[in-house]
């Protein structure tokens, strides 16, 4: 958790896993206490956007066409392909890459033993509802799923490919991600989450770096309004050399890590 401040105005920034293991506890502490103080909490999603987001996703996900995974991953990448969807079928011959890698991301989870119910984003509202304060999100789940939707066709085949290719590691990776988020290793998380993404630079733009630059700006606007924010988003921004603290120290504020 990172905290940016000025005479009337205080914004922390907690990296989020959005599912976690049963029983993780992570809500005491410096965050305890700031989830108390704050007057209001911002997710990448709003609770409304976030119980709409399956519908957008449905209305998204399918090709104009179908095309059969089989013609889509060469050998290799089929069969990781073939045992996450051993779990239950995606359907994957009829929806576009991105909606197949999003599909095998929560089995992956699953897998793992992590649920979005345990997650931070899910005790984050729960909490802030209960005290009547305000949440809101930084992004629409329309917005948040165009970003995978307007990749290129190329660019989607690359990170299905090597997503699926890695399968064999994907649960103990998730895993090591939540255990180097739970004891604030930011070093690890970094790596663990840029490894692939780092290799797709088109894709390390949309979905890290571009949303990274309008959160910024969100903070940056936000900072001119008295009071406590808890903004609450995925780790994986807030960690790295195009992470939302380094490009708010980049713009001359100060900001420092407190959790």
């Amino acid at each position: 958790m990172w905290l940016v401040e000025d005479a009337d105005t205080r914004i922390y920034m907690l990296g989020s896993m959005h599912a976690l293991p049963a029983g993780t506890d992570w809500n005491k502490g410096k965050v305890a206490a700031v989830v108390a103080s704050a007057d209001e909490l911002m997710l990448e999603l709003s609770p409304q956007q976030l119980a709409g987001a399956g519908d957008v996703f449905r209305t998204l996900a399918p090709r104009s066409a179908p095309l059969a995974m089989a013609k889509r991953l060469p050998p290799r990448a089929l069969a990781g392909y073939r045992a996450i969807e051993a779990g239950g079928d995606f359907g994957g011959d009829r929806l576009d890459d991105w909606a197949v890698l999003v599909l095998m991301g929560q089995r992956v989870a699953e897998q793992a033993d992590l649920t979005p119910a345990d997650g931070v984003e899910s005790r984050l509202t729960a909490a802030f509802r209960k005290a009547g304060k305000p949440i809101s999100g930084l992004e629409s789940a329309q917005t948040q799923l165009m970003t995978f939707e307007t990749l290129d066709a190329s660019t989607q085949r690359l990170l299905l490919t090597r997503a699926a290719e890695n399968s064999a590691g994907a649960v103990q990776d998730v895993r090591a991600m939540a255990a180097a988020w739970s004891r604030g290793d930011t070093d690890a998380l970094a790596k663990i989450i840029n490894e692939d993404v780092d290799r797709v630079p088109a894709a390390r733009k949309a979905i890290i770096t571009d949303r990274n630059r309008r959160w910024s700006a969100w903070i940056t606007t936000r900072m001119e309004q008295p009071g406590t924010v808890l903004m609450a988003v995925g780790a994986g921004h807030l960690v790295g050399a195009d992470a939302v603290p380094a490009m708010l120290t980049a713009e001359g504020y100060r900001v420092t890590r407190v959790q």
